[in-house]
């Protein structure tokens, strides 16, 4: 156990002058030869606790240990990136998926609409992939999160596999700013990311 004559603090609570003692009866005497310089202090038994977790409360008096406060890595900050990135993102309107064989679905997609694209296929023409391959739907259509099929010319397509291109390089670029923080804030807080 150790007790702590708390002297002075900062606005935030954090401790600035303090002096510790084994005995109750000398830290109560302690704080009472500085009463007239210091008429706010008091003795705070901190146990194991070192003074930096002390946080007094400014308004009602008294303190308290304050929690640890977390310590944020790059790990955190490249799982949270990652966990975000496969959540999945808005195109047109509508929420697709985004794990690692989504995009690499959507990828494969856009690279045969630009290769329909370059055999003719016209906007609104959702027939597209007929020009690849005659045995191919009539209809090309991709499957969003809530499992409805949402069909696609081919110039859609194209634009949905930069959406997703754009979706996961924007995380990325935002987890790289994270990391760059000292000290890493919550990789969890919506308001770091897109």
């Amino acid at each position: 156990m150790t007790l702590h004559a708390i002297m002075s603090w900062d606005e935030a609570g954090r401790v600035t002058k303090y002096a510790p003692f084994d005995e109750q009866a000398e830290a109560d005497a302690h704080v009472a030869a500085f009463a007239e310089a210091y008429p706010d202090a008091f003795v705070f038994d901190a146990g194991e606790s070192s003074v930096e977790d002390i946080l007094v409360d400014t308004v009602n008096g008294g303190a308290s240990i304050s929690p640890p406060v977390p310590v944020y890595t790059t790990d955190d900050v490249n799982t949270e990136r990652d966990r975000r990135i496969d959540t999945g993102f808005v195109f047109n309107g509508v929420l697709f998926q985004s794990r690692d064989g989504d995009r690499e679905n959507i990828t494969g997609a856009r690279i045969a609409a630009s290769d329909a694209i370059a055999a003719g296929a016209q906007p609104g023409d959702y027939a597209w992939q007929q020009l690849i391959d005659p045995a191919l739907p009539a209809v090309f259509a991709w499957i969003a999160a809530d499992n409805s099929a949402v069909p696609m010319d081919a110039q859609t397509v194209v634009r949905f596999g930069y959406a997703a291109l754009a979706h996961k390089q924007a995380h990325i670029f935002a987890a790289r700013t994270l990391k760059d923080t000292d000290p890493i804030p919550d990789p969890s807080d919506d308001q770091y990311w897109p």
